[in-house]
């Protein structure tokens, strides 16, 4: 939901630079079909809420976005289809006219089979036009836009995730399910952070790729702080809720304490009461997801969390969420006090045994502590889960936006979310990454971890 910045043309050739757009491309438009392999031909069309789109429509969407590229960039490309510019767009005014979001689903054409067509016949053009670069007058801009166009398409592989959730849940059999690792290491308490000067967000040539709501790279003050080390768990949250915690209005903020009421909410989304009692106290909690339906009772982080729960929360157990400026500070803090690391765990590039994103094939959260400690002692600030934050979606000092529709459109009633979740590509990860949704949504895989100020 943003645009992007690429690092200087003098830092690679354009061969190598070319080689790898080309491995890149091929790897995410692999990756996208891979997603929808287990899928029906009936599970492609279906559309089961207003914020959720058919995996046909995300298929085509992201095709739509390359042949954009193409009637840019390729003189004698001819477009494949108005009927196709106008389904597969999604919310760009100056690309033309576009269905309604919320009636993705209420249309069968085009047909799965010619939407798989026009997704071959796009990605055919498109390594014509990679092969052109090295000798393309307009070589840079592609370059830019093409790696563009692959970070947004990562972006509708993690929205794949959760519309396929919604759509099926544990009827939706990966092609691929790791083991579940199991924590070593019962982490509890929190960590107390001085504060100070810091550097908040990036700068355009510190990545191959950042967006452009992520810069620029600005200096600000942050006070002393304790952060969780861990997420807030379903455990924990179960607690809330046999305490009463959706029925008392002291915890909520006005606007939540509304939408709880119009919405009858008293779970997290994808939770399941087994046992009706009329007792909060005595309800049996399951949690149908990928990996069948399970007891809320465990230890991993709770998902599928408002703001307004996640709040409501930290109000209950008498801390709050922390702001974006502290959770950046807490996941990349530095010896010294103005530079700062760019993961957790140090400058090191994103493995396996560093988060719980989707490469790992866990298809959930993993236990609290089952990744390795930042230096600080902070587990999972990337991956599982993205965190809520208190911060409002908005552009950093001297923003410049790169792309008018793509991001600075949204700078109005969000709020930030920091870090990566199981279903995040691992391409995709950084620290400074800033998500952002409304303070109402709930189907993305959103938990959170509690802040306290301190004294000084």
């Amino acid at each position: 939901m943003t645009t992007p910045h690429t690092i200087p043309s003098n830092t690679a050739s354009i061969f190598d630079t070319q080689a790898q757009l080309q491995q890149d491309y091929n790897n995410v438009r692999a990756a996208t079909l891979e997603l929808c392999m287990p899928l029906q031909i009936e599970d492609y069309v279906i559309q089961t809420a207003p914020f959720m789109s058919p995996p046909r429509w995300h298929l085509g969407h992201t095709a739509w976005f390359f042949e954009m590229l193409l009637t840019r960039f390729m003189p004698e490309y001819r477009i494949h289809s108005e009927e196709y510019l106008f389904y597969f767009n999604s919310y760009y005014e100056g690309f033309g006219k576009r269905i309604n979001r919320q009636k993705r689903g209420a249309v069968s054409r085009p047909t799965v089979q010619e939407t798989m067509l026009y997704r071959s016949r796009i990605d055919g053009h498109m390594n014509i036009l990679i092969e052109r670069i090295p000798t393309h007058p307009d070589a840079p801009e592609i370059m830019r836009l093409l790696r563009l166009g692959l970070e947004h398409e990562m972006q509708h592989q993690e929205l794949l995730v959760y519309d396929i959730k919604h759509l099926l849940a544990n009827q939706y059999v990966p092609s691929e399910q790791a083991t579940m690792p199991k924590s070593a290491v019962s982490v509890e308490g929190e960590v107390e952070f001085a504060g100070g000067l810091m550097q908040l967000g990036t700068n355009a040539a510190d990545h191959l790729f950042a967006w452009d709501n992520e810069c620029p790279r600005h200096t600000t003050f942050v006070n002393p702080f304790a952060l969780d080390k861990r997420l807030v768990t379903n455990a924990e949250f179960l607690e809330f809720m046999r305490s009463g915690g959706y029925a008392d209005y002291r915890w909520w903020l006005s606007a939540a304490w509304e939408w709880l009421r119009s919405e009858g909410i008293d779970a997290p989304m994808y939770w399941e009461r087994t046992e009706d009692g009329a007792n909060a106290e005595k309800a049996v909690w399951n949690i149908r997801d990928y990996r069948g339906l399970r007891s809320a009772d465990n230890n991993e982080p709770v998902t599928h969390i408002s703001y307004y729960e996640a709040a409501a929360f930290a109000k209950w157990r008498g801390k709050r969420l922390p702001s974006e400026a502290e959770w950046e500070f807490a996941a990349m803090q530095h010896d010294s006090a103005m530079a700062k690391n760019a993961f957790p765990w140090g400058n090191a590039p994103v493995e396996a045994d560093h988060a719980n994103l989707f490469e790992n094939k866990l298809w959930c959260c993993s236990e609290a502590g089952s990744f390795a400690a930042s230096p600080q002692g902070m587990y999972q600030l990337i991956g599982d889960a993205w965190e809520w934050t208190s911060s409002d979606y908005a552009p950093y000092p001297g923003f410049t936006t790169q792309f008018d529709e793509y991001n600075d459109k949204w700078f109005v009633n969000q709020k930030v979310l920091r870090g990566a979740s199981y279903a995040t590509p691992r391409m995709s990860v950084r620290s400074t990454y800033r998500n952002f949704f409304a303070p109402s949504d709930r189907w993305m895989v959103s938990g959170f971890r509690c802040a306290r100020t301190l004294a000084g």
